[in-house]
C-alpha cells in the first residue's frame, strides 16, 4: 500500500516521530484522515438514527443522511496547503435497506415510496472520505418497540459475526480465514451469510482494492477467488450480511438501481452526447467514489446517460439485490486498520445496537467463538509494554 509521507505542523523529535510511525504502520497524515472520516460518520448517524421511526420514508432519510454528510464535512480540513484544499466527501450515499432487501437501496424522487413500518428491520449505510481515504459504515435497527423473535436473532447474530471478523483480520491471517469465522457465527445462530458478498481493501480514492474477502462463499463462488493474507499498514471495508433460514441467495430486486461507482481501468469513448454529459458530472462530483443518481443535476437524463457508461464498464452499478421472500437480513459494516499493535476500528460504534436493544433467545455456545468476541480488539499499550519486559534473576 503506497503512502504519503508524513507532514506535520510541527514534526516530533525524530527518534520520538520513527517510534510513533512504526507504533501506528500507517503515516500519521494519513491515519489522522481515516480517523477524522470515521469521526464524521459517528456524528451523523448520531443525528440519523434517531430519526429511523415508523412513518419516514426511504428517501427522505437517504435525502437527509446526505445532507448530514454534507454538513460534518464542512468545517473540516478547509485550510489550504500549497494553495491546494484537501478534497472530502461522501465515500458512500446513504442506503437505507428494508427487511429482505439486501443493501444499496437509495432511491429517487421518481421511485415508488417505501414507507418505514413498526418491525421493520432497516439497515443504514453510509460513508465520509477525506483526501480520498474512506471510512464506510452500516448498522441495522428494528423500527418501534418490538424487539425479539427472528429480527433480534440474525441482527445480534449479524453483530457477533462482525466482531468475530474484527479480531480474525489481522496481520498474517488469511481472507478465508474472515469467511470461515464469519459463518461458524450464523451457524450459532441458525442463520446463514448472504451469499457472495465482497469485501475489499480499501486504499487512497480506492474502495475495492486488489485482495478480497468472500463471505457466503459457495464451493463455485470460492474457486473464482483468490487466496489473500493481511499485512500490516492496510486497511479493510468488511460488509457482514447475515440473513434468518437456510437460503442465502440474493436476487435482482424490482427497485431500480441508482447507486454506480466509475471503473479506473476502463477506457472507453462514449458515442451518446447524454452519456458523455453525464460522466463528466459524475467525475467532478463523485470521482472515485460511489455515488446515487440524486446527485446529478437532471435525474432523467443521468438515468439515461449512465446506460451507456455501464454497458461498456466505465460505471459499475450497484444492484439492489432481496433474499427469499418473508426473509430478514441484517448487516454491520466497518472499516478496520490493521497496525502493529493489532486492529484498529476506524468506523464508529453502532449508535442503536446494544446487549439490551435486542431479546434474542440464541447465543453463541462454542467456547474459542466466545473468547474471540470477547477478547480485546487490540492491546492496550502498558499490557504490550508488561509482557515485552523481561523477567527479573
Amino acid at each position: 500500500m503506497s503512502l504519503p509521507a508524513v507532514d506535520l505542523k510541527k514534526p516530533a523529535p525524530a527518534a520520538e516521530k520513527k517510534e510513533e510511525e512504526v507504533e501506528k504502520g500507517l503515516s500519521n497524515d494519513v491515519l489522522t484522515k481515516y480517523t477524522t472520516a470515521g469521526q464524521a460518520v459517528g456524528e451523523v448517524l448520531k443525528k440519523l438514527v434517531p430519526q429511523v421511526t415508523a412513518g419516514k420514508k426511504a428517501l427522505e432519510l437517504c435525502v437527509e443522511g446526505d445532507k448530514l454528510v454534507a454538513e460534518a464535512i464542512a468545517p473540516l480540513w478547509n485550510k489550504a496547503k500549497n494553495g491546494v484544499k484537501v478534497g472530502k466527501g461522501s465515500a458512500f450515499p446513504t442506503c437505507i435497506s428494508v427487511n429482505n432487501v439486501v443493501s444499496h437501496f437509495s432511491p429517487l424522487s421518481s421511485d415508488a415510496e417505501v414507507e418505514l413500518k413498526d418491525g421493520d428491520v432497516v439497515k443504514i449505510m453510509l460513508g465520509v472520505q477525506i483526501d480520498g481515504y474512506p471510512v464506510t459504515h452500516a448498522e441495522t435497527l428494528i423500527v418501534g418497540d418490538k424487539k425479539d423473535g427472528a429480527a433480534a436473532d440474525v441482527i445480534k447474530a449479524a453483530y457477533d459475526a462482525a466482531q468475530a471478523a474484527m479480531r480474525t483480520l489481522k496481520v498474517g491471517a488469511r481472507n478465508w480465514d474472515v469467511t470461515e469465522v464469519v459463518d461458524k457465527v450464523a451457524k450459532e445462530f441458525d442463520v446463514v451469510a448472504v451469499q457472495g458478498m465482497l469485501s475489499c481493501q480499501h486504499e487512497q480514492n480506492v474502495t475495492d482494492g486488489k485482495k478480497r474477502i468472500l463471505l457466503g462463499a459457495t464451493p463455485e463462488l470460492k474457486r473464482d477467488h483468490e487466496s489473500a493474507t493481511f499485512e500490516e499498514g492496510e486497511v479493510y471495508g468488511v460488509d457482514v450480511l447475515l440473513v434468518t433460514g437456510t437460503d442465502g441467495k440474493a436476487r435482482a430486486e424490482d427497485s431500480r438501481t441508482t447507486v454506480y461507482k466509475r471503473a479506473n481501468d476502463v477506457n472507453y469513448q462514449l458515442k451518446m452526447k447524454t452519456s458523455r454529459t453525464t460522466f463528466s458530472e459524475v467525475q467532478k462530483k463523485a470521482g472515485a467514489f460511489p455515488f446515487t443518481l440524486r446527485v446529478l443535476e437532471d435525474q432523467k437524463r443521468a438515468r439515461m446517460g449512465v446506460q451507456e457508461a455501464v454497458a461498456h464498464g466505465l460505471l459499475k452499478p450497484y444492484e439492489v439485490t432481496q433474499t427469499a421472500a418473508g426473509s430478514i437480513v441484517a448487516e454491520f459494516f466497518f472499516t478496520i486498520a490493521l497496525l502493529p499493535a493489532g486492529p484498529l476500528l476506524l468506523s464508529p460504534t453502532p449508535v442503536w445496537y446494544s446487549a439490551d436493544k435486542v431479546t434474542s433467545t440464541k447465543s453463541v455456545q462454542d467456547e474459542e467463538l466466545k473468547a474471540l468476541i470477547a477478547a480485546p480488539l487490540r492491546a492496550s499499550k502498558k499490557k504490550a509494554k508488561k509482557a515485552a519486559a523481561p523477567a527479573s534473576a
